[in-house]
């Protein structure tokens, strides 16, 4: 079930215990502990199962028209199962009904880390298209790539 969390310590709570279950994607603490504490100010969505989180997707705005999703997380056992696209389905809406005209995504770019490659493929295959990539925007190690979709 996808449920909407309005609560901050418990989209802390969740943000946490989705992240720290995935080292493969946030392993670095300083940068899980930043998503850990902007999720508390955003648009917070959680996949439950028997009322236990497998996962999450936060959304922010980053101009008038458009949303970011801001970090997704989906516990490894619920992996490629339909539980990710399901969150997005559900940010997709919400983003639309908020009269938004755009989302967009950063990732790690194809061809860098074998986890990261699977997260790119996800989003295309949720209809993200690509836009652009930041060689240096976090570090020469792992270039930024930018997806983009149009929702309205």
């Amino acid at each position: 079930m996808i449920k909407i969390i309005e609560n901050q310590e418990e989209k802390s709570n969740i943000a946490r215990y989705i992240l720290e279950a995935l080292p493969e994607w946030f392993g670095i603490e300083a940068a899980r502990e930043e998503y850990i504490e902007e999720s508390r100010h955003q648009y917070f969505i959680a996949a439950v199962e028997n009322d236990i989180p497998i996962g999450f997707l936060c959304l922010k705005g980053t101009g008038k028209d458009t949303y970011e999703i801001a970090v997704m997380g989906v516990k490894k056992e619920y992996q490629h199962v339909g539980i990710g696209k399901q969150l997005f389905v559900a940010a997709k809406q919400y983003a639309k009904q908020q009269g938004i005209s755009f989302l967009q995504v950063k990732t790690v770019a194809m061809g860098h880390y074998e986890e990261y490659d699977q997260t790119n493929k996800f989003y295309l295959s949720l209809g993200f298209k690509e836009f652009e990539v930041f060689p240096t925007l976090w570090d020469k190690h792992n270039p930024c790539q930018v997806y983009v979709m149009a929702i309205s």
